[in-house]
This record gives C-alpha cells, structure tokens and sequence, in this order.
C-alpha cells in the first residue's frame, strides 16, 4: 500500500515567493488549478488534507470521488512576522538574516520553530495509522509537513530539506519506508 504525500497546487503567493503559513488562506491561482488538473494519480480510497484552503481545493482537483478529511495539524507552519513577506523584502533585517544563518533552526519571530511545527505534523501522521489500514491513501498538505513526515518515515534516512517538492509534487511512501517520486 502507498501513502501519496502531495504538496498543494501553486498560489500567487507560491508565485511572488511569499512565506505563505497558516495565517494566510489563499485559494490556488490559475496556474495551480491548471497544473493540478494534468496530474494523473490513481483512484484513493481516504485523502487527508490540512484545513488550508489551497489544499482542500487541491485534494477535490486530484480526487473529486473521495470526500477530504481535515486534519488541523496539517496545517502550514505559523512563519510568524515573517508572514506573506519574500525574501526582497526581508533581506537586510538582522531578523531574518538571525533565521538563515540558524539554517532555519530558530523559531520564527512570532511563529513556530520548524521542530514544533515537524513534531506537530509527524503527530498528526502517526495518529492516522494509514499503514494499518490496509489500502491506498493520499494526504494533501505542505511542502513543510511532507518534509517532516518524509525525514521520519523515509529509508534511506535524509534530513528535512532533503525531501523539498515543488507545488503539486510529492512521494508515494510505502509502509517499509521505501518511496518513488511523483
């Protein structure tokens, strides 16, 4: 059985490189909806999907015969002051420069660090007990809370950053750990 992790479809802040976290709910654009559409994933049975908007209308694109499930702990990371900026406009604040530097290991200001925000999405992963259910499923959700799940579950081992996807993008995992990507 495979469990598809997929990343939510492009939205204009996806577009203008924005930290778009969970305290902006903006729908997919155009471009998003039109990528997702060319997508082609097999028929699932369960889709489990972050309360965002952007993900909700994914799922319903990439599978309009299941019914989305939603799992608040899915939800993006909480980029604190950070939120719906870029990087053009965050460049130069000692701020942020503080954050790159830590590798993105602090909390952002204001927000959550990636440690609480990982804990929180392998939680919620772990409490869907989707490898004991015996069929196929999918989980619509962040780049941020594939990377965690990814970092935990995938063998061969790799580090958080290791598993980034773009927009519309993802990992089958199977139950062993082993994935492919999509």
């Amino acid at each position: 059985m495979s469990v598809y992790l997929i990343r939510h479809g492009l939205t204009n802040g996806n577009l203008e490189g924005r930290y778009i976290g969970c305290r902006t709910d903006e729908p997919l654009c155009e471009q998003g909806i039109r990528l997702l559409g060319a997508l082609h994933l097999p028929n699932i049975g369960s889709v489990y999907v972050s309360p965002m908007r952007r993900c909700i209308q994914s799922a319903r694109i990439l599978f309009p015969d299941a019914e989305p499930v939603i799992v608040q702990d899915f939800r993006e990371c909480d980029f604190g002051d950070f939120e719906g900026k870029n990087y053009l406009e965050l460049n130069g604040d000692p701020v942020y420069q503080a954050w790159i530097d830590s590798g993105g290991e602090l909390p952002f200001p204001n927000g959550e660090s990636r440690k609480e925000f990982a804990s929180r999405s392998v939680s919620a992963f772990r409490s869907l007990r989707v490898f004991d259910s015996g069929h196929d499923c999918a989980v619509v959700a962040h780049g941020g809370t594939i990377m965690a799940i990814m970092e935990k579950y995938a063998k061969p081992k790799g580090s958080y950053f290791d598993f980034q996807v773009k927009c519309g993008g993802g990992f089958a995992l199977e139950a062993d750990g082993s994935y492919t990507k999509i």
